[in-house]
């Protein structure tokens, strides 16, 4: 097993680099898993949501069954903002800007401190710490 150096001897940028991994593996399945959720309350079906979305039925099922996509909760505003998007793609058949909408609620959860409060529950991060909060100003 490789055992990465302790914290505070890693250069920011491998900080950051950490940041924007915690972003991939914890917050998008987050925001993925909501919006296949609404999604499915709207009344479409999980092979219908996995059209929509990009991703295999099975991700969809196990978005709605909360078995991916549930390290990180989302606050009331994000929320919110995947209920619009579900409800905008739900009247459309046309693609509602599905990557730049969801980048959007990306930025919006990261402007808040949820991903400082997973990255400190998840490595032993020096009370110091301003990666999160220099990165997404």
């Amino acid at each position: 097993m490789i055992r990465r150096p302790p914290r505070s001897t890693q250069s920011r940028s491998s900080a950051a680099s950490d940041v924007y991994k915690r972003q991939i593996w914890y917050l998008l399945p987050s925001v993925r898993s909501e919006l296949a959720k609404e999604l499915v309350k709207l009344g479409f079906s999980q092979k219908e949501v996995a059209k929509r979305l990009g991703i295999s039925e099975a991700a969809v099922s196990h978005y709605v069954k909360e078995k991916r996509g549930k390290k990180i909760d989302l606050d009331k505003e994000a929320r919110n903002e995947i209920k619009r998007l579900a409800s905008d793609m739900a009247s459309s058949e046309a693609a509602t800007n599905l990557i730049p909408r969801t980048c959007e609620i990306c930025i919006l959860v990261r402007k808040s401190d949820v991903l400082c409060k997973l990255h400190r529950s998840l490595d032993s991060v020096p009370a110091n710490c301003r990666v999160c909060s220099e990165l997404f100003k």
